[in-house]
This record gives structure tokens, sequence and C-alpha cells, in this order.
């Protein structure tokens, strides 16, 4: 299987979906969920519920309801700046008089500092662990190229991720949030898992055929692993889509994220970090046909 003469389609396409991400990210932005910019996120049980009602507490009370989201079972996500202890009494009292059966299932406070911290300390993460990945497959595989086509994949991988949370964000209204955070992270690692079992393989095949060129050994080690990694990628996509399609609404954005990330990875694997490494030997003047 002669998979690497596909290399041209496979950096056009990467590029098409990096200058896409880039392309929402510059003109579009990010929604920003309170984790980020701080504020307030109260959940509630109103089994009389009533969006012009809940207006009125709220503008009665001079606050502004930023967002109502709806968790089923007449549950209700409320959110909205951050408040101080006596902010919140009055809307207590207001929301007896006009809701007197209602039940508080939780009360969350983030100051915009958290928020700042948590998104210093997520792009600390991403280079930490970059950073070690490339030094620690650079060593292993005793060829720096390696470590490099691992790492530029996962940043292809985790660009387009949050392009797409970017797009999403702008025409479905996805938030950046903790969870977010955590699918990020978690796209990281699960990027470079089928890289690296390919590079394994090229490596095992290179002791073995040490006169044989590099994109035969690629193409060779491709066709060995391709229906491992794709039986693995798909268990993991098929739960997650169903997660998608039938979880619930606090948990369905973290899936897609997931999921995309997911996807991208099983691409870049053979799409992205293969090629590159390719790239790297034929520019370092190593024969490759």
């Amino acid at each position: 299987m002669n998979v690497m003469k596909l290399r041209p389609i496979f950096f056009g396409l990467s590029l098409i979906l990096l200058l896409s991400s880039l392309f929402s990210i510059i003109f579009w932005k990010f929604k920003l969920s309170i984790d980020f910019t701080g504020g307030t996120t109260w959940e509630l049980n109103l089994p009389n519920y009533s969006e012009d009602k809940l207006k009125e507490v709220f503008t009665k009370n001079n606050l502004e309801l930023k967002e109502i989201i709806s968790l089923g079972d007449q549950n209700y996500s409320l959110k909205f700046a951050d408040i101080n202890t006596d902010q919140k009494t009055a809307l207590n009292k207001s929301f007896k008089e006009s809701f007197s059966d209602y039940r508080e299932q939780k009360f969350e406070t983030i100051g915009p500092i958290l928020g700042r911290e948590l998104l210093q300390k997520t792009i600390i993460a991403v280079i930490l662990s970059s950073l070690f990945l490339f030094i620690f497959i650079g060593r292993r595989f005793r060829d720096l190229s390696f470590g490099l086509g691992a790492v530029l994949a996962m940043f292809h991988d985790t660009f387009i991720l949050v392009g797409s949370f970017s797009l999403l964000g702008h025409f479905f209204g996805a938030e950046l949030d903790s969870l977010f955070v955590t699918a990020l992270l978690t796209t990281l690692s699960s990027s470079v898992h089928d890289t690296v079992v390919t590079f394994d393989r090229i490596r095992e095949l290179k002791r073995q055929s040490f006169q044989k060129d590099w994109v035969s050994l690629a193409n060779e080690a491709i066709t060995e692993t391709l229906t491992r990694s794709i039986n693995n990628s798909m268990t993991i996509i098929f739960m997650l889509t169903s997660l998608v399609l039938l979880g619930g609404t606090t948990t369905r954005w973290f899936a897609t994220a997931l999921l995309i990330g997911v996807v991208c990875g099983t691409y870049s694997s053979i799409g992205v970090a293969i090629p590159l490494v390719l790239f790297f030997k034929n520019h370092s003047k190593k024969q490759i046909k």
C-alpha cells in the first residue's frame, strides 16, 4: 500500500483545515465561558418556569442574565455576572416571591483572576508537554526528526480543535470552558499515541532492512498498523458520537471536543507526522524515493 504517494493531498488538506481555523479565530474569535471570563453559574429546579418572569427578577436586582440553558427535568442553568453575598441574598428573596417552589441545585462563582490563571496554566501545560514529548521521542528513536514530526502533528491537531470551537461557538454557541481544556490536553495524548506506534514499526523495519528507503519503510509500517489504528479509533469514535447525539447538555460540547481530537489524531498520525518526518529527512540530504 503506497500511502505516502498521497503526501501532497495530505499537506493540502491540512493546510485548508489550518487556514480555516486561523480565519475563524481571527475574525470570529471564541465564546468564552465563565471559567475564563469570570462570573456566576446558578443551577435551579423551576417547576413553574417562565422566561419573562425570570428576566424580570434579574432586572429587579440590576443583574444582566447572560444565558439560560435548559438541563431537562425542569432544571435550568443561569449564567450572569459575579455577585457578592448581599446580592445573592436579595436574589434569593426575589426568587421566593416569583418562584415559591424553586430549588437550588448548584451555585458557583469564579472571579476573572481565576479565569486568567486557568488560561495561563493551559498554555504552559501545552508548551511543557510539547517540549517533553519532543525530547523523549527524539531520544527514544535517536532521531530528532521523529520528535519534531510528532510534536508538529500534535500542534496541528490542537490548532484545528481550537479553531473548530471558534466555528462552533460562532454558529452553535459552543463555549470554551474547563472541560474544553481537559479535552484539549487529552487530544495531545491521543494525537501522539498512534504516531508513536507507527514510528516504532518504522524503526523495527529499518533494523531488519536497513537498505530500504524511508518512503518504503513508512508505507510498510502504515500497512501493518493501519487496521489496528482504525479499529482502535473507531471504538472511541462510536462512543463519543453517541455521547454527542444522546448525551446531556453539560457534556455534549466536551464529547464533541474529544471526538474532533480523536478524528484529527487518527488522521495526523498518517497524514501529517510521517510525511513531516520524510520531509525532514529529504531536506537533511538522506535518500528518499
